[in-house]
């Protein structure tokens, strides 16, 4: 009997083992697929890792691509902006600029300081160093206390950040940034207007188109690009023009402002913004009526009306092309045309609306020019030429003068379209 129960109670104990075992091995599988599931989760990661490691790679290609397109020259105009696109070209420039100084001859430096100085026979380097030479003749150098390389940075940065379009290009700055410098003389602004104020006039000429994509407001906000989309479709390359500028500042190596105290430059930095939000040409009129209520008793001591005269001076720069003599004037004109044709074809393209006066089917240069320099060039140089009398005959003269010629061109254009239309309806009735 003891031998019965010895063995019912290794039965027992066996069974008790097995279970245990089982149990165990229960645990050790729920152990098993646990540690599993985090490798799993772990090559799940590192997979993803692998993913971004290789989408990194692919975005540096495309950035060396960008570079090297850019390096080469090749007109990039994309109709819509990425914001990762932002500062490829702002990367620091550590060496010595190696653009050349050019010795200006006393020829030259008279001429820079007229408005019919002619913007067509200079390679990029000569009018990098045409404008070294602005700061230094205005003082600007001393005044900011700028470390001359730093000054030859800045201007490379900003010519490596405009872009080849037709128009809105590194030359069109430089006649921008030449028109004002020849109003400051012209206008004696150095003994109406601070330093500072010139220094703020001259940075915001040579700022105020930055990375213009050849493509203008309107089509940014129909085409509701990224840049439309970050700045709720105000101003928004204005405000991208102003958002570069900065950038490019921001860098120690570019930064002509570095040794401006902080709550000057501050000022500073707004006073620039206000101008080349100012050249948006929406707010056309609305800047014009406030300088118009201003200027038959203007006081340069009130600071409202200096900041209202300083928007009104870089509009007229940004549009004065047509103050130049014609030769020198007409081709920026086929530029500009060409640009709106690129966009017109592109609107057409995409089914966006098209502005009559940029379609190429539509539009002559006539037609073109003739109502821009009656209702727009000619009322704003002559409200300035109120305060100063000066400019009638270098600057609003000439715009009279183009207008007329126009109007010529106009006149004989509609004489053979007309003589056309006959000949075409006189072959029809035979």
């Amino acid at each position: 009997k003891p031998r019965v129960e010895d063995m019912f109670q290794n039965v027992l104990s066996q069974v008790a083992e097995q279970f245990s075992r089982a149990f165990r091995i229960n645990e050790l599988k729920t152990e098993v697929t646990n540690r599993l599931a985090m490798l799993e989760k772990r090559v799940e990661l590192e997979g993803l890792k692998v993913v971004e490691i290789e989408k990194c790679k692919n975005d540096l290609k495309k950035l060396r691509d960008e570079m090297m397109s850019r390096a080469e020259g090749r007109v990039n105009c994309p109709c819509k902006y990425n914001f990762s696109d932002d500062g490829k070209k702002l990367t620091p420039r550590c060496d010595v600029p190696s653009y050349p100084k050019y010795t200006l001859s006393q020829e030259t430096t008279e001429a820079l300081k007229k408005p019919t100085f002619d913007v067509w026979h200079w390679e990029h380097n000569e009018m990098l160093s045409c404008l070294e030479y602005m700061y230094h003749d205005l003082g600007l150098v001393k005044e900011f206390n700028m470390n001359p390389i730093t000054l030859k940075r800045w201007l490379l940065g900003i010519q490596e950040n405009y872009r080849s379009n037709p128009f809105h290009n590194f030359r069109h700055c430089f006649c921008v940034s030449q028109m004002m410098y020849g109003m400051i003389h012209l206008c004696n602004l150095k003994e109406k207007l601070t330093l500072t104020d010139l220094g703020i006039l001259m940075t915001a000429a040579v700022c105020h188109d930055l990375d213009h994509p050849g493509y203008n407001n309107t089509y940014q906000i129909n085409a509701r690009t990224e840049l439309a989309v970050r700045y709720n479709d105000i101003s928004p390359l204005e405000n991208h023009h102003c958002a570069v500028a900065f950038q490019i500042l921001s860098l120690p190596e570019c930064n002509k402002f570095a040794k401006v105290e902080p709550e000057a430059f501050k000022q500073i930095r707004q006073a620039i913004i206000t101008l080349i939000l100012a050249t948006d040409m929406a707010r056309h009129g609305e800047i014009l009526d406030s300088f118009k209520h201003k200027v038959d008793n203007f006081d340069f001591t009130n600071e409202e009306h200096v900041t209202c005269l300083k928007m009104v001076l870089i509009k007229c720069c940004d549009i004065s092309n047509e103050v130049w003599p014609t030769e020198v004037a007409e081709p920026w004109v086929d530029c500009l045309l060409e640009e709106y044709f690129m966009q017109s074809d592109r609107e057409k393209s995409e089914g966006l609306p098209l502005a009559p006066f940029m379609d190429r089917d539509k539009v002559t240069k006539p037609t073109a020019q003739i109502g821009f320099i009656k209702f727009v060039l000619i009322p704003m140089f002559e409200t300035v030429m109120k305060l100063f009398p000066q400019i009638e005959e270098i600057m609003v003269q000439p715009l009279r003068d183009s207008r007329d010629h126009y109007e010529e061109l106009k006149q004989i254009d509609d004489a053979q379209k007309k003589k056309t239309e006959n000949i075409s309806l006189g072959g029809k009735k035979k």
